[in-house]
Formats: C-alpha cells, structure tokens, sequence
C-alpha cells in the first residue's frame, strides 16, 4: 500500500506535470514574474469557470479576506459576525482592522454559522456577516443573504475550503459558493481543492465598483503608477502560481468529484458504528467538496483514537482544537461557555481523516478498519 499522507500533491502533480511544467517553463522564459499573462489568463479562466464578474488574483487567502473588508469601508469598531469555529485567520483580519469581532456559534447538522447565532448578534454596529463554508459544505446562503439584506449588512463570503462547491437556492438557481455574497474570498494554498505550490489567493465580486477599489488595494492603491488613489497593500499573485493554478484549474471538478466519491466510501465503512457520526451530504448536489473528511467521536475517546491512527502511521488531525473565544488574542467579557455549546463539544469530538484526489480504496480500508478496530 502507498504511504498515506493526508494531502499527496506528489501523486497529483505527476498527472498534470506536462501542463504544470509548461505554464512555469513559459514564465521563466518571458520573465514575466509579477502580473503577467499567466496571471491574466489564469483571473480570466476563473471568472467564466464561477460565473463572476470579477476576479481579483492577490497573494494568499488571509490577505483576500483583509482586502475584501477594506474595499467595504468598514469603519474601526464597525461589528462583524462570524463563526466561533473555524481556522483564526477569518477573525484575524477583523481585529487586525481594528473592526469589532463577534463570534456566534455553528450548526451541528453542517457545522457552518448558526442562523439563530447571526439573528441574537446583530446590533445597530454591526456591519458584517463572514460565513465560513467550512471543511467544503456551503453555509445556508439563501438564508444569510435574507438576514443581510433586511438589516443592511455586507456579507463576505469565506471560500478558502469550498471552491468549485455549488449552492442551489430557494428558485433552484445553482450558484458556486463565493459568488453569492458581496464579496468572496479564497485562498489558494498548496492543500486547499485548488491548491498552487505556494501561497495565493483570490477575491470574487460582481459589483463593479467594488472590484475597482480591490484592484487598487492589492497594488499599493495604485491604478497609474505612483499614483496612489486609496490606502492599499502588497499582495500580488505571481505568475509561478497563476501558471500552476492555471494548469490545474480544469481538473477541478474532476478533483472535487473525486473527493466526494472518497467521503461516500468513508461513510459506508463507518455507517454502522453509532459512536461515529459522518458528515452527511446529498449524492445529488455539489454542494459540499471535502476540502476536509471530518467525523465525530462521541464516546469521548477522540484522542485515544488520534493516538491510535498516529501508532499506525495514518495522518489525521483536529480542526479545530481550541475554539476562536478561548483564544487568547480574541478573548471577550461579551462571550460565554453557555453562548457556545455546539462549538465547545465539536472541539472535543472532531477528528480529519486524510483526503485528497488520490485516496485509493485499500487506504480507506486500512484506514476505517483501524477506526473500527479501536471504537
């Protein structure tokens, strides 16, 4: 059996290594390594394959979601909601513009943003909504966009784990996820579905002005050179990884497909166990991509288990272990233990089994017998 890794790009790469070498061979030959064509090519691609107006490449995922907010105008102090339960780098920007973090709790069914947590949050300053379509599942977005439209609230979608993720509405109207809100933003990280080989990001709108002010923030504000219209930063896709973003791009339904045949495998073998709880997702949509295979393990013996995978030399980790309130960079008189049940008991039950594009069968076999072998 091939080693088991949580995320094997290796074996990706050597499927696409003709594309992915010839993008990266076409830069160092035009030495074009800062916006150029591959990058406008790859934006371009992207565009038609999301139906959005607007890409806006910029270099990685953290840095796509601090732009989204400046091209908004938040204010300091302006609130923003989002969930308790997630990776910090979603609640990091909002304090690092020195907005006003409000953690709500998540859904246990999905474990995206809890819709009654976003209702009780909302005060007159809030201004925000982030929902987090975590681990590949979309958050309810019908849903969040009726609760931003009749407070008058922005939502920014964070996409970093559900690009290529569909989300069906109430008309039936299939939409990719990222697209739906006022802003999106994703990164591009080497394990993200698309992932390039290093860091990257994006930002996705179909306001026309809004993705005016973006393409100057990511460029030092500059629209002309040393012309500097707004504040801006540094945060540039470069044209290495447009090229492998590029080349990989039209796999990426194939991947995403991959990914879910590989969690209904992991779901039947553990179908039976009532200590186990999988995710649950149609066969039908799209609308969950398993960025992350993440299961529940509610006898209380996670960490045994996690121990036990680790001594059989399986990859697996937890997302997430300590929950963003309880961080101490984002801690808050406001939250209590009792605001955050779901969030407090999934830190103590979730478990991330290796997935990725490459699973083979005798993997996940090997690996849920050894899950069923230690429940």
């Amino acid at each position: 059996m091939k080693k088991l890794q949580m995320v094997d790009l290796k074996s990706q790469y050597e499927k696409i290594k003709t594309e992915v070498n010839a993008s990266i061979q076409e830069v160092l030959e035009t030495n074009t390594y800062i916006n150029g064509p591959l990058v406008h090519q790859f934006q371009a691609d992207l565009e038609k394959y999301l139906g959005v107006k607007h890409v806006i490449p910029c270099a990685n995922g953290t840095d796509a979601l601090q732009i989204a907010m400046m091209g908004l105008d938040l204010k300091p102090g302006d609130e923003v909601i989002t969930a308790d339960f997630t990776f910090a780098a979603t609640v990091e920007v909002i304090a690092l513009l020195q907005l006003t973090p409000v953690l709500v709790d998540v859904d246990m069914d999905n474990m995206n943003i809890s819709l009654e947590g976003i209702k009780k949050a909302i005060t007159p300053k809030t201004k925000a909504i982030v929902p987090v379509h975590l681990f590949g599942r979309a958050a309810n977005m019908d849903a969040i966009m009726e609760i931003a439209n009749e407070h008058n609230l922005y939502v920014i979608e964070d996409n970093a784990q559900a690009i290529g993720a569909d989300f069906i509405n109430k008309d039936g109207v299939k939409k990719k996820v990222g697209t739906i809100g006022h802003v999106g933003a994703t990164s591009f990280f080497p394990s993200k579905n698309l992932g390039c080989y290093g860091d990257g990001g994006a930002i996705f709108t179909n306001d026309d002005a809004l993705a005016h002010t973006l393409r100057g923030i990511v460029n030092h504000g500059m629209y002309e050179r040393y012309h500097h219209d707004v504040v801006g930063v540094n945060s540039r896709l470069d044209s290495l990884q447009a090229g492998v973003l590029k080349a990989k791009l039209p796999h990426l339904d194939n991947y995403n497909k991959a990914r879910r045949e590989a969690a209904n495998k992991y779901n039947n073998a553990l179908a039976e166990n009532n200590t186990i709880i999988t995710p649950k997702f149609d066969s039908l949509t799209e609308d969950h991509v398993f960025h992350q295979y993440v299961i529940r393990i509610t006898n209380g013996k996670r960490d045994g288990l996690l121990t036990h995978l680790q001594n059989k030399q399986i990859p697996c980790a937890i997302y997430y272990p300590i929950p963003l309130h309880s961080q101490k960079a984002y801690a808050d008189a406001r939250y209590k233990e009792e605001d955050f049940p779901v969030t407090n008991q999934l830190c103590e039950e979730v478990i991330a089994l290796p997935m990725h594009t490459e699973l083979e069968d005798g993997q996940i076999k090997f690996i849920t017998d050894s899950i069923l072998e230690f429940v």
